[in-house]
């Protein structure tokens, strides 16, 4: 199977993994596609819990899911997920950066980001996953990028699979996917 993008590998992953019932988590909702992947995933049995600091990217979420009842959408940072949700999830969900089409100076950062991948880790259930795709092409981009990498690479290899996809063949700054798999 050839990958040409992050979106095809998260939707093998959600495909593979997740099933009806289980509690998802797009930690950074945007502009809905992942929560409304995960929602297709989960069923009606199943939660689906998105993070976002902005009300737009909320807004965009619950006009995109058509304010399906199985989503909870919160207005914080996906660092504070443990206020929100103590039950164990089947996946959580990153993309890294900026909404797409609003305003560049509202991003992800590092430390935030590490602290939330860190904590849905703590939260997967015995075959769940984290994937985080990373784009790295802004002001604090470069930062977040290297922060997460190194954060990957700590996490100890008898508890969990990490892989990365890199497109090496592209111009600029191509995003980097990540999974990391309870094993």
């Amino acid at each position: 199977m050839i990958f040409s993008n992050p979106p095809d590998i998260l939707k093998f992953y959600i495909d593979s993994y997740v099933k009806s019932g289980d509690i998802c988590v797009d930690a950074t909702a945007g502009n809905g596609h992942d929560t409304k992947i995960l929602l297709d995933a989960v069923g009606s049995a199943g939660t689906v819990y998105g993070f976002d600091i902005q009300n737009k990217a909320l807004e965009n979420t619950r006009a995109l899911i058509n304010n399906a009842k199985n989503a909870r959408l919160i207005l914080d940072s996906h660092e504070n997920i443990e206020k929100y949700i103590t039950d164990k999830i089947r996946c959580a969900v990153f993309n890294l950066g900026y909404l797409p089409g609003g305003d560049h100076s509202v991003s992800t950062h590092a430390a935030s980001s590490v602290s939330a991948i860190k904590k849905c880790v703590g939260l997967l259930d015995e075959t769940g996953f984290v994937a985080v795709t990373i784009y790295h092409g802004g002001d604090t981009g470069y930062e977040e990028k290297d922060a997460v990498l190194e954060y990957l690479a700590s996490i100890d290899c008898r508890k969990y699979g990490v892989t990365a996809f890199y497109f090496h063949n592209r111009p600029n700054d191509p995003p980097i996917f990540t999974v990391i798999e309870k094993r």
